[in-house]
């Protein structure tokens, strides 16, 4: 009966947010900067020209695989069936035409494409008018996601809403067309909280190491060092969202990673971009708060991480080392922001200790690559063969961080602090123990990609942590 009805009209399909679960502005905007961190300056430069413009620009400098994006299922299914029962197919979209004529040869399901052309954003009305003047108003079916769409669906005989919230449905219903809705109503919370990355919250405990370490448990300290850990956890979820952002590509390659929000497109590109600045500007607005020395080390720890995300993330064992000063730089900020002088021993400790973890974390993913015999890391400098070297760099590293703790024991600041030094000897036991059983985890390929997320969830981790405390509570109380 349908192809009976719709046999000569077609079907228009939008791209963006529809046939793929992303936004292609913001695709090519990221992996623009991805290839050249120089390419947020030339879009700067190319906005006063309009989006149409700047959508050209990107659509030449982005890389793009369209195999590797976000398809909706319940729209591509839509469009095979409406091609298996006679129909005529076309996308049109506000996307760059080079970028919309690559996705739709990949799939081969469209009679024609239209795209922007670097002066005209074929968005909105100016989509309406075209659809009018090359089909004929209601003339074909729309199938859209925004409210720029509205437009569009006042002059199609019937509208079909992907993922559409319930506001813009009943806007739709009451245009007085046939209209169906695909996916649901309303977006869920939960891909908004998976991007956060709450559980890597967990690093931004390093800050409480000082007010330990130096034994001041005073209620006011205590809430400066909570401030600094909450600003801490901003900041850097800011920075999580960015390298998503920057990953996608990478992520979307990887067994794994491929479900991460973004990637997976369960969160919208926009809200992504959107996000970063916003976590960003609340964190820095705390650490104003704490003082201008915390707010410097929050300065160089946003520096250091975001010059790590568009390149140092690339380089071979800069990176170890750039993951390390992140670890130490949170010990740190604890410092700055309660006015505690850090003790050089505890420094030279996490260095080498966190070395040692950023080296796991490359190992595991070395494992990981081995194991589905590929030959390197997707964005990254390291290749399979290397394997052998990272895991000697990161036992050498663990255990000259125990040598530190040793040394440390053997003090004389430490009988200042401790009633019973020696039970801080079990201490470098205990981590020489865990650094070891680690190690031989991720060589057994029974790691996780964070070396730290892991630590949390296992068992043996969880005991070897309330051994270590365990030992320093005798160390102090004894």
């Amino acid at each position: 009966m349908q192809h009976a009805i719709w046999q000569d009209r077609v079907l228009v399909v939008d791209l963006d947010g529809t046939l793929i679960r992303s936004d292609m502005l913001y695709e090519s905007l990221w992996g623009a900067c991805r290839a050249d961190w120089t390419a947020g300056v030339a879009v700067a430069v190319a906005l006063p020209r309009g989006r149409a413009a700047v959508k050209r620009l990107l659509a030449g400098r982005a890389p793009l695989d369209p195999a590797a994006l976000p398809y909706d299922a319940a729209v591509l299914e839509r469009v095979r069936a409406w091609r298996a029962a006679g129909g005529r197919c076309v996308l049109v979209t506000a996307t760059d035409q080079g970028l919309a004529e690559r996705i739709a040869a990949h799939l081969g399901l469209f009679d024609e494409v239209h795209g922007s052309d670097g002066t005209t954003n074929l968005k909105g009305a100016e989509k309406a008018a075209f659809l009018t003047r090359r089909f004929g108003a209601g003339r074909y079916a729309y199938i859209g996601d925004s409210p720029a769409d509205l437009a569009v669906w006042r002059d199609a005989a019937r509208a079909i809403t992907v993922n559409a919230p319930g506001s813009l449905r009943r806007q739709v219903e009451a245009l007085g067309i046939e209209t169906e809705h695909l996916g649901p109503a309303a977006r869920p919370l939960r891909p908004y909280l998976r991007t956060l990355r709450p559980h890597q919250w967990l690093k931004n405990i390093l800050v409480f190491l000082p007010i330990v370490a130096g034994h001041q448990l005073q209620a006011g300290v205590l809430l400066q060092t909570l401030l600094a850990f909450l600003a801490f956890s901003l900041v850097a979820s800011s920075v999580y969202v960015v390298n998503d952002l920057l990953d996608l590509a990478a992520d979307r390659a990887h067994p794994r990673k491929r479900n991460r929000p973004l990637a997976s497109g369960a969160l919208p590109i926009a809200h992504g971009t959107a996000m970063a600045p916003a976590l960003l500007g609340l964190g820095f607005l705390i650490a104003a708060a704490l003082g201008p020395a915390f707010l410097g080390v929050m300065a160089a720890y946003y520096l250091l991480t975001t010059v790590y995300s568009f390149d140092l993330k690339r380089r071979p064992i800069v990176d170890i080392c750039a993951l390390a000063c992140l670890y130490t730089l949170r010990i740190v900020a604890g410092a700055a922001a309660t006015g505690i002088v850090l003790s050089v021993w505890l420094l030279a400790f996490s260095i080498f200790f966190f070395f040692a973890l950023a080296a796991v974390k490359r190992q595991a993913e070395l494992v990981d690559i081995a194991a589905r015999g590929a030959l390197g890391a997707s964005g990254r400098g390291y290749q399979v063969g290397d394997l052998a070297l990272v895991s000697q760099m990161a036992v050498a590293s663990g255990y000259v961080s125990v040598l530190v703790m040793a040394l440390y024991v053997n003090s004389p600041a430490v009988s200042e602090l401790y009633s019973f030094p020696p039970a801080l000897w079990g201490i470098c036991l205990v981590l020489l123990y865990w650094i070891s059983r680690m190690i031989m985890t991720t060589h057994r390929g029974n790691m996780h990609d964070d070396p730290v997320v892991y630590a949390a969830k296992d068992r043996v981790s969880q005991v070897c942590g309330l051994l270590i405390f365990a030992l320093a509570l005798v160390a102090t109380m004894a």
